[in-house]
């Protein structure tokens, strides 16, 4: 799948959520960079030791968000990312939460798979109106000399409401012919809300050449139907102590879950 996966179906990615960086509202300064870097290395391990398939990297802790990542922000997720990249087992991706083309960037600098952002559409958002720019983003990929990283869009934001009233699925389709989508992934309203199964399945049967993930929500229980509608999911807040978007990752969790995966795989072969 996608060719980064080691063949593997029904794709698991897991969460590493960072402490919030340098110059956002929640930074800790007397941890500082190493205290980030430990953290994330720590739920690096619990997923990796616990059989998760991919991890993703993302700044989930710098709230208020932004559409527009400031310089110190690239700079620092980059060095964080790259200061644990040879602890890195699997395939694994970055997201700056909300900037394309800082979340391409931050790919490059730290040889990341993928990158999975909002790329296309136009939404009324917790922080505005939101106008992502797949064109530069592409564009940037291919000037960074890129080409192979693959771009996961969401195409129904959290935190946000799309203006643009056509079904989910036609955006799904028209994002992948008109952006060069590698994969469409569908959230839900809020981070750790569930994807609607509706929706998922409108995209699954409009999209039809490349893989489609359920972006949020996703745990023990649901997982069964989740598979059968998609070919992987990006969990986060399932893996947590307690099912706490803002805790530590749960090596127990990630266990329980990835052992109902591999027989939910068993069953599909």
């Amino acid at each position: 799948m996608l060719g980064i996966f080691d063949g593997k179906t029904k794709v698991i990615i897991g969460m590493v959520h960072l402490d919030a960086l340098p110059g956002t509202p929640l930074y800790n300064a007397d941890r500082g960079i190493d205290g980030i870097i430990a953290n994330a290395r720590t739920d690096l391990a619990a997923l990796q030791d616990n059989g998760i398939d991919s991890v993703m990297f993302g700044n989930e802790n710098d709230r208020p968000y932004s559409l527009s990542a400031p310089q110190e922000s690239v700079a620092c997720m980059s060095a964080i990312v790259s200061a644990l990249r040879p602890a890195i087992r699997v395939p694994f991706g970055v997201n700056y939460l909300w900037d394309p083309k800082a979340s391409v960037a931050i790919a490059v600098a730290t040889r990341a798979d993928y990158v999975r952002e909002i790329f296309t559409g136009v939404y009324a958002s917790d922080m505005g109106l939101w106008t992502p720019d797949a064109e530069n983003a592409a564009r940037l990929r291919r000037n960074l000399g890129r080409p192979d990283l693959k771009f996961l869009f969401n195409v129904n934001a959290e935190f946000a409401a799309a203006l643009d009233t056509r079904p989910i699925g036609l955006r799904a389709r028209s994002a992948v012919f008109s952006s060069l989508a590698d994969a469409i992934l569908v959230s839900g309203p809020l981070t750790g809300d569930p994807v609607e199964n509706s929706a998922l399945r409108e995209v699954r049967a409009a999209v039809k050449a490349v893989p489609v993930f359920a972006n949020t929500g996703v745990n023990h229980d649901n997982v069964d139907a989740i598979l059968s509608l998609a070919d992987g999911c990006v969990v986060g807040t399932h893996f947590k102590v307690d099912g706490n978007t803002w805790n530590k990752v749960d090596g127990a969790r990630v266990r329980r879950f990835m052992e109902k995966v591999e027989r939910i795989r068993g069953g599909a072969g």
